[in-house]
């Protein structure tokens, strides 16, 4: 069969992006990054360096952390991809988004994103993290306004707010 109507060199790839089922028709060559944000409109999930050394583009494939700058978007047809978009339930933030908020997690808010994602991944890994559990995970992650301490502490309220979600003041 021939796909000369998709346009030269194009494929079709089926994603599951935060829980809805999406086909895009893309060069082999795009990255999961450009695919999220230009074809797909979801610009939460950012690109610093493109090179996966900060980790602004941090998205979870199922359900494990990736850069999305460095993934081709071809190699994660049929897979569950999860942004920071698709972190919200019903509609609340996610305990982790609440958490930042609620710490003063970010400065400038470029890093936000990935740093969220990267630390959801860790709660769901392990529900009652200590200190060192969290500066591990979240050592892909840079932050150029130095809000490690904030963030760290953010997601130690996550943890917290996980196990008692009622119990929020």
């Amino acid at each position: 069969m021939s796909l000369d109507w998709l346009g030269p060199g194009r494929v079709p790839v089926t994603l599951n992006v935060n829980g809805r089922e999406v086909e895009v028709t893309i060069e082999p060559r795009r990255t999961l990054l450009s695919v999220l944000r230009e074809e797909l409109g979801l610009t939460g999930t950012k690109e610093g360096c493109d090179e996966g050394n900060c980790g602004a583009c941090t998205v979870l494939v199922d359900g494990r952390t990736v850069y999305a700058c460095l993934v081709l978007a071809v190699d994660c047809s049929g897979r569950c991809v999860r942004t920071v978009e698709g972190l919200r339930r019903a509609e609340n933030l996610h305990p982790v988004q609440e958490a930042f908020v609620d710490q003063d997690a970010f400065q400038c808010g470029f890093c936000t994103s990935g740093q969220i994602v990267s630390a959801v991944s860790l709660l769901e890994q392990n529900p009652k993290p200590h200190r060192g559990d969290i500066e591990r995970a979240m050592a892909g992650n840079l932050c150029r306004c130095g809000a490690y301490p904030n963030i760290v502490a953010a997601v130690l309220e996550a943890a917290r707010l996980e196990e008692a979600p009622d119990a929020k003041d």
